[in-house]
């Protein structure tokens, strides 16, 4: 790990010691709490120049108007021993992202080295231990067994586990020189309290867990990890978008050793034979890999799209400025009434974030079955098969596709099929689902109506024209520059496919919502002109043909109820989904 600065900071003015600190004493409260807790905080932060950027400033949780900051300088915590700092360069568009780790600022390479030797001592124990926490407990208990504590080695004291306590080791054998030949196997390791925190935090990160990436993994305001060869991994933030991190590989035989390391830990091995996969990480994280300098001139990469524990409801996206409360509403109202819709847009717009919303409105009865490449898709229902493609396992073993497992969902009797991302063949197949009248919702490679149809009948997909108009709806998702300068996700219109003129051979589509660029609002373009509104939907809701403008006073409603919901800070993804089920029920939607 690299750090943006030399270690100018305050340590270098003498000695440090608890209340005797000199930057202890210039650290806001919140932040000086944190480092009694977490000592190697304190030592990262004598590092930092403190002189030229001054103190960071200190969040629990970061808050978005924090992107608003033209040099950010703030640490924030992930979690009791990971803390983040974010580092303004003001020659570069991209900031600095420091993952502050009880070994950022511990050189422990020969003391891991003496205990990796001794670990072959444990190997039975670690074989027999079959959860994760019981290895880590024969990893710690490996540790306090060959080493003691010569003293704490801290810039602050403690310990490292903020008690001030000496921690209680077994020992055995007598202290040596760990690096002096006539040393017996079995001397004990003289360690500082700060180093035996950080060999105990590093067997298990790089053990158990999936090592320098682990603290990128645990921090859930960061979307995407990339690796683009040797040199610094780059973060996309939620907060403060673009960022390169301290985290590098020097040359290609580290960058490869780590890759392969991470390919065996997801049981997705890579060879120079099969030098590419798609796989998912253990915390449900999408990880596509691609080894070796031979295909990628710059060495091995690898790009981790990771996924929210709980997905992002509609209301959520609303508050983003994704879509507003009509525009929600209106979705709302297709999907429960079971029109066909895909959402459609470049990568990394948006698209299965705004799906995984969409199925909150699905009857709560429905059965629903979903099929994908890499499982990314959350359904709330409990009636929900969930069904991903398999690659070749061996030479006897077939490997099973999205047009496979879409032919075998139509025997399932679904309600819905929701298809991860149409890429081929299995779009047509999912049109005939159309025809055949059951609901079909899907992600799509396009960035507007007219792509997504050139594409969908043409090579591989080729859907018959003649069908098209079974899509009801079409998302455009797009990543789009904001009036403030910045990035952001927004719905940039939605669409209703009307029908196919073989004669002319012409599609016709009306945009029903519209994203003003201009001051980043949305038209309601369709209003009192919605073909599937009047015709679709207010026919299946019960409304007279001379009264079916009446649907938009309900869409109204719908709108008050969402900006309802989300004053009253009911926005959680699940909560949403039971508000709408018990609605349902009672007949109030």
């Amino acid at each position: 790990m690299a750090l943006p600065f030399e270690g100018t900071g305050q340590a270098e003015e003498g000695g440090c010691r608890g209340a005797q600190c000199a930057l202890r004493n210039l650290l806001p409260d919140d932040l000086r709490e944190q480092t009694e807790k977490a000592p190697h905080l304190m030592e990262y932060l004598h590092l930092v120049p403190i002189r030229d950027v001054g103190v960071p400033d200190f969040y629990e949780e970061p808050h978005k108007k924090l992107g608003d900051l033209d040099t950010p300088n703030l640490i924030y915590k992930v979690d009791a021993q990971r803390f983040v700092h974010i580092f303004p360069d003001t020659q570069d568009v991209r900031d600095y992202y420091i993952s502050i780790e009880p070994v950022l600022v511990q050189d422990i390479g020969e003391l891991l080295s003496a205990m990796e030797r001794r670990l072959l001592d444990y190997v039975e124990d670690l074989s027999t231990a079959e959860t994760e926490d019981e290895k880590a407990e024969v990893l710690f208990r490996a540790v306090d067994e060959n080493c003691v504590v010569v003293g704490d080695g801290t810039v602050g004291g403690g310990n490292g586990n903020g008690n001030g306590k000496q921690p209680k080791l077994k020992r055995r054998g007598s202290l040596f020189n760990i690096f002096s030949k006539t040393a017996p196997k079995d001397a004990l390791l003289p360690v500082t309290v700060s180093e035996l925190a950080a060999l105990k935090y590093l067997l298990v990160r790089d053990k158990l867990r999936m090592g320098v990436l682990e603290p990128l993994l645990l921090d859930p305001n960061i979307e995407d990890i990339s690796c683009s060869g040797v040199g610094s991994i780059f973060i996309e933030h939620k907060i403060f978008d673009s960022l390169k991190s301290n985290i590098t590989f020097d040359n290609h035989e580290q960058l490869d050793d780590f890759v392969l390391r991470m390919a065996e830990r997801i049981k997705k091995p890579v060879t120079f034979r099969n030098p590419i996969i798609d796989a998912t990480l253990p915390d449900g994280s999408r990880i596509n890999i691609v080894f070796g300098a031979d295909v990628s001139r710059k060495g091995s990469n690898f790009t981790i799209r990771k996924f929210n524990d709980i997905p992002m409801s509609i209301i959520d996206i609303a508050n983003g400025g994704g879509v507003d409360y009509k525009m929600a509403a209106y979705l709302s109202l297709m999907v429960g009434e079971g029109m066909n819709l895909f959402v459609s847009g470049e990568t990394a717009s948006g698209k299965t974030t705004m799906l995984n919303a969409l199925t909150v409105f699905v009857p709560s009865s429905a059965k629903i079955v979903s099929i994908e490449d890499t499982p990314e898709l959350q359904v709330p229902h409990p009636n929900w098969i969930r069904e991903v493609i398999r690659g070749s396992m061996s030479e006897t073993d077939s490997a099973v596709g999205m047009f496979a497992l879409l032919k075998a969902a139509l025997r399932q009797r679904p309600n819905l099929i929701v298809i991860g991302e149409i890429r081929g063949e299995e779009g047509a197949v999912a049109f005939q689902a159309m025809q055949t009248g059951h609901a079909v919702m899907a992600t799509f490679h396009a960035d507007s109506v007219e792509k997504l149809i050139q594409r969908m009948t043409g090579n591989p997909i080729l859907v018959p024209k003649v069908y098209i108009d079974n899509l009801n709806i079409v998302v455009i998702a797009s990543a789009v520059r904001l009036p403030n300068g910045k990035v952001g996700r927004r719905m940039t219109s939605i669409n209703e496919l009307v029908g196919y003129d073989s004669e002319s051979d012409t599609f016709s589509f009306v945009e029903t919502f519209r994203w003003n660029s201009s001051d980043d609002t949305f038209d309601f373009t369709g209003n009192m002109n919605s073909y599937l509104l009047e015709n679709k939907v207010a026919p299946k809701r019960g409304y007279s043909p001379q009264d079916k403008r009446g649907i938009y006073k309900e869409l109204d409603r719908r709108a008050a109820l969402f900006q309802r919901l989300a004053e009253q800070g009911t926005s959680n993804f699940y909560e949403l989904y039971r508000v709408f089920s018990k609605a349902q029920r009672e007949g109030l939607l």
